[in-house]
């Protein structure tokens, strides 16, 4: 088998990732730590906490995540993000043309036509 390398798996990583920290808090609160972790779960998305933070303060300075500060049972307090109204339509309008640019990429490397 060949490998495509990292680099290739890298920059999709990075098109999506915001994407990805989007939906994971669009459901429940989550701080930075436990988005990493749940980001590792899935297959290809590891990312790191130095490669997070910024993005997670870019997201709130764009309005799109919002925060809070909850004392730890563990620890110091910790920052805990969740979606806005304006995250929600960035997720789903996201959402929408991943579908489209996914089946196009899927058929052509299925059939080699487009769709």
């Amino acid at each position: 088998m060949v490998a495509i390398g990292e680099s290739v798996i890298s920059q999709l990583r990075r098109g999506v990732l915001e994407f990805c920290v989007l939906a994971l808090v669009r459901d429940e609160e989550r701080y930075g730590f436990e988005i990493v972790r749940a980001l590792s779960e899935a297959s290809g998305l590891v990312t790191t906490e130095g490669t997070l933070y910024p993005l997670l303060g870019r997201l709130r300075k764009e309005g799109v995540v919002e925060t809070t500060w909850r004392e730890s049972p563990s620890g110091p307090p910790r920052r805990y993000y969740r979606l806005t109204a304006a995250g929600a339509a960035k997720l789903a309008a996201f959402a929408a043309e991943w579908v489209r640019f996914r089946d196009s990429v899927d058929a052509l490397l299925e059939t080699g036509v487009p769709r």
